[in-house]
């Protein structure tokens, strides 16, 4: 039997893989033509045509429309952007709940906060990562006025079931599909289905302009507030005669134009890249589908995970060795970016100590400190173990994964699971030494 490379043997992957590069000539060809130009940046600030922004910008917000098959595209200087004015476009108010997995990137709750409402997170199911339905429901309060759903590591797994409580609520439903770009569910594209969706154009997701994010609905209304918000909308709404001036306080949110330039050609890219990253997984799972104490990310056939990350959770109990131990000997196999957990966003300073704005504890201060959302650990028991004990995380989306690749990182898992009782003989002596006993 081959020899660990944690314990000297020789690593299955030698060679590191190189970064994902989706960046091509035509990128660069459309880039210098906008440079040429001396237009980098169509919007004005004030009500005009322009304050829509540059024909990079709506080009490339209609060509994404047209693509996910909806009626507004609001493109945004990155999809943290995106997610705040959405936020403020379904007119939250200072106090407001909005319920959100803990199980994401921080900017999903910051965007809550933004406009002075307040996030309640809910557990996640622990085969999906996504939002538990059964732990939203119980999180409802009479202020609870929208659900944000981050579709975590590119799966839409749970959203019809969440979409469905939202609609039982009468709650808005928002989705973070950051991770999960053009992946098929209920007969729609994911990002679609609630009532606001978008997507990051950050430089590791599938495709790229440096920053970036796009937002799409359905709703007119939304979609204009979200282009106030986006564009100093306090300045221009009595020139442009508009009545509900909610939440139309703006920022300077604005996607350029050498950025929007490069997304429409990323965006011809995007079927493909999905495609790629999808036959990946699908590849690495069945050469994992037999492994003990290995649950393996839920899809089927039709497109449905991006693969953002490959999520694998683990049966500690089966395994008999801990998490940071096979983490460490699969990284001295050469897998790369393969890591444990994830974030609990409920556990960080801002949320235990309840300090946001100011130093009184607003805008959770607005309501009675019994009355306040709790943010104590063991709230969300499935997305704490997760994070602490159960998931390791491969990130596919650092690299362009070919089969040969995809080949060796699941022989170099394969290698690993057969070596589990020299690894537990390791992780035992390695703990006797650190506590001194012979």
């Amino acid at each position: 039997m081959p020899i660990l490379g944690l314990l000297g043997g020789k690593a299955v992957i030698n060679q590191p893989f190189s970064p994902s590069k989706i960046i091509g000539k035509e990128e660069i060809a459309i880039a210098t033509e906008v440079l040429n130009s001396g237009n980098l940046s169509g919007f004005f600030g004030s009500w005009s045509e322009r304050f829509y922004g540059g024909p990079q910008v709506r080009n490339f917000e209609k060509e994404w429309a047209d693509l996910f098959e909806v009626e507004h595209a609001v493109s945004f200087n990155s999809w943290t952007s995106g997610l705040v004015a959405a936020v403020g476009a379904i007119g939250i108010s200072p106090g407001d709940e909005v319920i959100v997995s803990p199980w994401t990137m921080t900017a999903s709750a910051a965007a809550i906060l933004a406009w002075n409402a307040i996030p309640v997170f809910a557990d996640v199911n622990r085969e999906t990562y996504n939002l538990c339905a059964e732990s939203v429901i119980k999180t409802i309060t009479p202020r609870t006025k929208a659900i944000m759903m981050p579709l975590i590591f590119g799966s839409a797994e749970g959203l019809t079931e969440v979409k469905k409580i939202a609609q039982e609520h009468g709650l808005i439903l928002i989705e973070d599909a950051a991770q999960t770009p053009y992946v098929h569910t209920a007969g729609r594209w994911a990002g679609t289905i609630g009532d606001i969706g978008g997507f990051s154009l950050n430089y590791h997701k599938h495709i790229h302009t440096g920053e970036g994010g796009m937002a799409v609905t359905d709703n007119a209304e939304y979609a204009e507030k979200m282009r106030l918000i986006r564009n100093h909308g306090e300045a221009v709404v009595e020139d442009k005669g508009e009545k509900d001036i909610t939440n139309c306080l703006g920022f300077n949110f604005r996607l350029g134009e050498i950025e929007a330039a490069i997304g429409r050609v990323q965006l011809g890219k995007l079927p493909s890249v999905v495609q790629r990253r999808f036959q990946a997984g699908k590849k690495l799972a069945k050469m994992l589908e037999k492994l003990p104490g290995v649950r393996l990310p839920l899809f089927d056939e039709d497109m449905s995970h991006a693969f953002y990350v490959f999520a694998i959770g683990l049966d500690l109990e089966v395994m008999g060795v801990s998490r940071d131990t096979v983490v460490a000997a699969l990284q001295a196999e050469g897998v790369p970016w393969i890591y444990g957990g994830y974030q609990n966003i409920h556990l960080q300073p801002m949320y235990q100590r309840k300090i946001a704005y100011g130093r009184d504890g607003f805008p959770w201060n607005l309501h009675p400190e019994e009355e306040h959302p709790d943010y104590e650990k063991g709230i969300c028991p499935v997305a704490e173990k997760l994070h602490d004990q159960e998931v390791i995380c491969l990130q596919i989306c650092q690299h362009d994964y070919d089969a040969h690749q995809t080949e060796l990182v699941g022989l170099a898992f394969l290698k690993v699971w057969k070596n589990l009782e020299e690894l537990r003989a390791w992780e035992s002596a390695q703990s006797s030494t650190a506590t001194g006993n012979p």
